[in-house]
């Protein structure tokens, strides 16, 4: 995970500037967006792994499937990703993209991880208690991971707060081996 981050991060950071130099932040949103799930897709992912495909190619292949929701600059930046095999970091270089966004525009990305769907009461607590600890928007994402058994882990910024069941198990087992 560090290391896709090591490699997402400057791209993430040359189109953040770029998109703020021509006033373009949700367009390129949106863009990357397309791109993440594009890239994502099992089979554009055998096509990205595939040793017979041409950097070349797929780039071609990548543009051709977005269609013309992208512009001349992010058909561009398709080819240099593609150029230096860095296809596979599109998911990671749309979250970093966002992060920077949604920093430039005084909000910050929070992710409500839960074992079971939250509800609306639980996700507006959270908000609130992230309101007031950062002091600004919040911007929540919540998603559900059946492996966490039961509670939640929330993400904000560089703060992870882990109170899930498998989280705690798993404290529990390296205070016992200790």
């Amino acid at each position: 995970m560090a290391e896709i981050t090591t490699i997402a991060r400057p791209y993430a950071q040359a189109v953040f500037k770029l998109a703020s130099e021509k006033q373009a932040l949700s367009a390129w949103s949106d863009m990357l967006g397309l791109m993440a799930v594009v890239a994502t897709d099992a089979d554009m992912q055998r096509m990205i792994e595939s040793p017979r495909m041409t950097s070349d190619k797929l780039a071609a292949l990548f543009i051709d499937v977005c269609g013309d929701k992208l512009n001349t600059e992010a058909q561009n930046f398709i080819k240099v990703l593609a150029d230096g095999g860095r296809m596979k970091a599109l998911p990671e270089i749309y979250n970093l993209f966002q992060t920077l966004k949604s920093e430039a525009e005084g909000a910050i990305q929070a992710q409500l991880i839960t074992a079971f769907p939250a509800t609306d009461a639980q996700k507006q607590s959270v908000l609130e208690a992230l309101k007031k600890r950062f002091g600004r928007d919040i911007e929540l994402e919540c998603k559900t991971d059946s492996s966490l058994v039961g509670g939640a882990v929330i993400r904000a910024g560089d703060m992870v707060i882990d109170g899930s069941v498998s989280g705690k198990l798993q404290k529990l087992a390296v205070a016992l081996s200790h």
